[in-house]
């Protein structure tokens, strides 16, 4: 159920060059939020209208708070990043639709693939999954998270340069190490979501992925972020689909990357 609530900064952490950790106290949004949603953050300075979609790292009920971990990609979350411990800001959310829990049992092996600032929304759900996970995690080069993902499953890690793991992408990663899964759920670029799309097609399995948009209102108004489609759509009636509400999470079978 979307929320509008004034939340409050715990703290805010550099967690890598141009990563932030952001902590808020959101006890109505962290009541409901599953793994897979965003909220939408109103910037404090009126210059940028739009609030800005952050995906939600993990939500912890009994705290009444969420996790935040960002990019700073413009001027809406490079303000973002000024933020000090106490500062109050918007959120709506959650909004979209999350992974589904429920595709898996004790006896799945589920692949889980991260990519850049598509890690932070794989955390939560490698938490909520309860089933062996291997968990591969791609980097250009500096590491974050990584280590929070280790109570969840097998770690398996790839970089551009090599600094760190396998010297590649996840896909090599996935390659060298002989990952045999069940299911694949995934959040990256564009590229790295259409090498998983092809690898689960090639192995018969079922994959959920979450598209990275742009996004202007976050609920479906403005179209601003559509996706091709095999299917038409029943909002549009034409082949495409919205990210912000009928994603940001899909069956890789539902939509044309």
């Amino acid at each position: 159920m979307k929320k509008k609530e004034r939340a409050l900064i715990i703290s805010q952490t550099e967690l890598a060059a141009g990563i932030f950790e952001m902590r808020l106290a959101a006890p109505q949004i962290s009541s409901c939020a599953v793994p897979g949603q965003f909220v939408m953050v109103g910037i404090r300075d009126e210059s940028h209208i739009l609030p800005r979609p952050i995906s939600i790292c993990e939500a912890d009920k009994a705290l009444g708070q969420i996790r935040l971990v960002y990019r700073i990609a413009g001027e809406g979350t490079r303000e973002m990043s000024t933020y000090l411990p106490g500062t109050s800001i918007d959120l709506t959310g959650p909004l979209g639709k999350g992974y589904p829990l429920d595709a898996v049992n004790e006896d799945t092996t589920a692949l889980i693939v991260g990519g850049g600032i598509g890690i932070p929304p794989l955390l939560g759900l490698s938490k909520a999954l309860n089933c062996t996970r291997k968990i591969v995690l791609g980097y250009r080069d500096e590491l974050f998270l990584d280590h929070d993902f280790e109570s969840c499953g097998n770690i398996y890690i790839s970089t551009d340069t090599g600094s760190h793991g396998v010297k590649g992408t996840v896909m090599d990663a996935i390659s060298q190490y002989q990952i045999k899964p069940d299911i694949i759920f995934a959040c990256g670029p564009l590229v790295m979501l259409k090498a998983v799309k092809g690898f689960a097609a090639e192995k018969g399995i079922p994959a959920f992925i979450s598209l990275e948009e742009r996004m202007a209102c976050g609920i479906g108004a403005c179209l601003g972020c559509v996706v091709k489609t095999p299917e038409r759509d029943n909002h549009s009636n034409v082949n495409n689909t919205r990210v912000c509400t009928e994603g940001p999470v899909f069956d890789s079978r539902e939509v044309l990357l």
